[in-house]
């Protein structure tokens, strides 16, 4: 007679649990149930569990101490994280300590199927000595990013965050720009085993073609013009850690070879020297754009992309994160002022708002955003706190809005500027004005104001040098 695969569930909830074992037991399971975690440490010498669903909040103690211990004496068991204050930062921690999932209350009968299917599938086909033991090699760090969220799509992502972290390979990042891709890189890092390595992060497309060998790789004493000293690169301060490569698909073909060769071989040569450095380093990558895309266009080395994507972390766009944009401007507002003042709030209109515009600059524009209305308001943040562009670029107008009334003629709804003589400025003189605005936006960064403008860097090149002439 088969055997039926074993659940336990922890939880002080009674309808959670039984929830959980009605469908679990309709679907085949033998199901246990514990109410707290003393009663499931004794229950875990009784029974070899094949998959567990643990409360997070437990009394006295909390599901990431109850997965710690089943996970040192069962570790094929497969650990469920359930939480009713949940985020997606959770669900990092969480699979970097070891869960197999994390679930959101309340759930659907559907999540809890859809894992264990997924269980008994991977039990069919894995053999005992294939279970690796890298689930327990993240243990005791401290979270400090603030990745911050609860949406789908980013709990999901930040799930294999926590997953890639603990082992060896590289990792590319993929996102629009301010979607926190170095965030990220810094969190897959800060729970990897070279948490206690450095970090270093290097902008690709900051730098010229000329130079971006001598940073990456260094350069020997009289390599070139200028090189009156040996330098050692920033590939060589990352040894034994981690070098973040954002805007990777901004470099030249000529340095994408040079790059391949490094992480093939796991060595370099500082530019000038035939002394080949053999280095320990893991390799995160970043771009804004499509990779495959690039590649098809002949931008991008094929064999480059295959080697950097040994795992894909896409993170998604603000605009499809909106139940997370309140949980965000809380904290950017929370920064805006010094911790012995009262913390900002938002009124109900103003959310609406943020919820409503589209942020193509992502969470860093909503940031912007944020620390502006913040340094406006005294304890409340209204509507009319908020950057013009935002109050009329992605809320609905309504007859009595601030929008309407401008549209009308009651108003000043786009703020055009006038000259210093109070006259009409040209429309070159406008544009000179607005592509200004939006580089102090990006903080300079041109090839990010390039893409919120939807114009090509070499334009938005020209109409600086046209403003500056």
């Amino acid at each position: 007679m088969k055997k039926s695969p074993q659940a336990l569930i922890i939880d002080d909830e009674p309808q959670v649990g039984n929830f959980i074992a009605e469908v679990l037991g309709s679907n085949g399971w033998n199901v246990s149930q514990a109410r707290d975690a003393g009663r499931a440490f004794e229950m875990l010498a009784e029974q070899q569990w094949l998959l567990i669903f643990c409360d997070v909040v437990l009394g006295g103690i909390d599901g990431y101490a109850v997965l710690r211990h089943f996970s040192e004496k069962q570790s094929e068991a497969r650990f469920v994280l359930m939480t009713g204050q949940g985020s997606a930062a959770g669900a990092l921690d969480a699979t970097a300590f070891g869960a197999y999932d994390y679930l959101l209350k309340p759930f659907a009968d559907t999540d809890i199927l859809h894992i264990a299917d997924a269980v008994l599938e991977q039990h069919k086909i894995r053999s005992r000595t294939a279970d690796t033991d890298l689930r327990n090699s993240v243990k005791g760090y401290t979270s400090d990013i603030p990745l911050i969220g609860k949406s789908p799509k980013f709990v999901e992502c930040l799930k294999m965050v926590g997953r890639v972290a603990v082992t060896n390979h590289p990792v590319l990042i993929t996102g629009e720009s301010g979607t926190g891709k170095e965030v990220v890189a810094r969190a897959v890092h800060r729970r990897s085993p070279r948490a206690d390595k450095p970090f270093v992060g290097i902008n690709c497309g900051a730098i010229s073609a000329e130079l971006i060998e001598s940073e990456l790789f260094g350069h020997a004493r009289g390599a070139f013009t200028g090189a009156d000293r040996e330098r050692v690169g920033l590939w060589e301060e990352a040894n034994g850690g981690t070098i973040f490569l954002d805007e990777i698909t901004e470099t030249s073909q000529m340095f994408q070879v040079k790059l391949l060769r490094a992480l093939q071989e796991g060595e370099i040569r500082r530019v000038g020297s035939n002394q080949t450095l053999k280095l320990d380093v893991r390799v995160i990558a970043a771009s804004n754009r499509n990779v495959k895309e690039e590649v098809a266009a002949g931008r991008f080395r094929k064999d480059l992309m295959y080697r950097l994507n040994a795992f894909t972390l896409h993170l998604p766009p603000l605009r499809d994160r909106a139940e997370d944009i309140p949980l965000l401007a809380e904290y950017f507002a929370g920064l805006a002022r010094p911790l012995e003042m009262p913390p900002v709030k938002f009124s109900a209109a103003a959310l609406k708002m943020l919820e409503s515009y589209d942020w193509e600059g992502n969470i860093r524009e909503l940031e912007n955003a944020v620390l502006y209305a913040a340094s406006l308001c005294e304890h409340v943040i209204y509507p009319e706190h908020l950057p013009d562009y935002v109050r009329f670029g992605g809320a609905e107008i309504s007859e009595n809005s601030p929008a309407a009334s401008a549209e009308s003629g009651e108003g000043d709804v786009l703020k055009i500027p006038l000259g210093n003589d109070g006259k009409w400025l040209s429309l070159a003189e406008v544009e000179e004005k607005y592509v200004a605005r939006v580089l102090a936006h990006t903080g300079g960064n041109k090839q990010a104001a390039a893409r919120l403008l939807r114009i090509d860097p070499k334009t938005l090149s020209r109409v600086i040098e046209r403003s500056n002439n």
